[in-house]
């Protein structure tokens, strides 16, 4: 993996050996709780790591934790108690190469204890922490370091609540956006509802998805296809579990004109290209905070992009991940869009809150992730503090 992503990027020295490592989980109450087809969240959470070097430079991460509700506070026993431990005072030749060796150790601990998702979390949030960092050293943007020269990105509002949904689409329309996504996998007629309403009033040049969140079985999934098919949308995303039979997602591609989209919960490199090289998914959609850290997934973005599927990164969290998220597109370019949340979350918008406009995100120039001064601002500002 180290040999492989080492010949993409602006050549720099990659070397670090870590001497800190902190955490820091926070919450923030939802003002409207944010609702899916398997769950709703009542506040939002983040969890956010802190590593430094022998010489003083610093990374920023961000862990993966919306579910469950502890999901923070049981990550964050984690890092204390396993895996920071087997980092703090490691030498590695790059980021990467401490990625393969944090997922070799806590491989059979993953299997042992039930848990390759979360340790794989905290895995990709060091890996992000470890790119900020040498990013930072080099004194350039991270996109920059990893090779890329887009600056401005496409972006689309997510995380459309059923209720509201069409004021909620307005008002991301006069923030600037130009494509939106709408959760649906709720009742039958509020899910038909929202999506005729907004498919007839979206302007030109403007852009509609849909996310099921895993709600139906194959067979719901292609009962209401035909009426979905009606309307003007841009993929269908998780209609069905992630992790159903390859047929199921075959018959649903089959059936289907608009493209299907999945991947936030893939979880190997594996699954994703048998994905990539399948016929039934025309949105592929890794988490950089939930599975694979930038290490993994630059190389497999632009596999996804060379394949000619669509690269469109998952996310919805803290405002670390999301810029993690926008530099790893900004990198591998492509014709795909980042995700931004619609819901109020001062742990995003605190952190990254470029202005959206014309549909088009714009990164500064700041080394690293680019979020540091306004990452340090939250930190001692004391909103929503409550470490585990």
């Amino acid at each position: 993996m180290s040999e492989l992503i080492a010949t993409k990027f602006h050549a720099t020295d990659l070397s670090l050996t870590i001497t800190h490592a902190k955490f820091t989980v926070l919450r923030i109450p939802c003002p409207v709780p944010v609702q899916t087809s398997f769950g709703t969240m009542h506040d939002r959470p983040a969890l956010f790591l802190e590593l430094e070097d022998n010489t003083d430079n610093k990374g920023i991460g961000e862990v993966w934790c919306n579910f469950p509700a502890c999901g923070a506070e049981h990550r964050a026993r984690l890092f204390d108690t396993v895996v920071f431990p087997a980092l703090v005072g490691q030498t590695y030749k790059s980021p990467a190469a401490c990625f393969t060796h944090l997922q070799n150790q806590f491989a059979r601990l993953a299997i042992q204890a039930g848990e390759p998702g979360p340790l794989a979390q905290c895995i990709a949030g060091i890996d992000i922490a470890l790119w900020d960092l040498v990013a930072r050293r080099a004194d350039l943007p991270l996109y920059r370091l990893l090779g890329g020269d887009n600056t401005t990105i496409p972006v689309y509002a997510s995380g459309i609540n059923p209720g509201n949904a069409v004021q909620t689409v307005q008002r991301c329309r006069d923030e600037g956006y130009r494509s939106f996504k709408l959760k649906i996998g709720f009742d039958h007629l509020t899910d038909l509802t929202n999506v005729a309403t907004i498919s007839d009033n979206l302007q030109t040049g403007e852009g509609f998805m849909v996310d099921a969140n895993q709600s139906w079985t194959v067979n719901d999934a292609l009962a209401i296809l035909p009426e979905l098919m009606e309307h003007r949308l841009d993929w269908l995303e998780e209609p069905i579990m992630a992790n159903s039979p390859t047929e199921h997602w075959q018959a649903l591609a089959s059936a289907s004109s608009i493209a299907l989209a999945a991947g936030e919960n893939i979880l190997n490199i594996e699954d994703f290209e048998q994905c990539i090289d399948g016929a039934w998914l025309g949105v592929i959609q890794p988490d950089v905070c939930k599975w694979g850290g930038i290490s993994t997934l630059l190389p497999l973005a632009r596999q996804i992009v060379a394949s000619g599927k669509r690269y469109c990164p998952h996310y919805l969290g803290g405002g670390v991940g999301l810029a993690a998220s926008a530099h790893l597109l900004a990198a591998v370019g492509g014709n795909g869009m980042l995700e931004i949340d619609s819901n109020d979350n001062p742990l995003r918008t605190d952190i990254f809150s470029n202005q959206v406009t014309n549909g088009q995100l714009t990164l500064s120039d700041e080394p690293g992730l680019g979020v540091t001064q306004a990452f340090d601002r939250l930190m001692s500002s004391g909103i929503g503090r409550g470490n585990a």
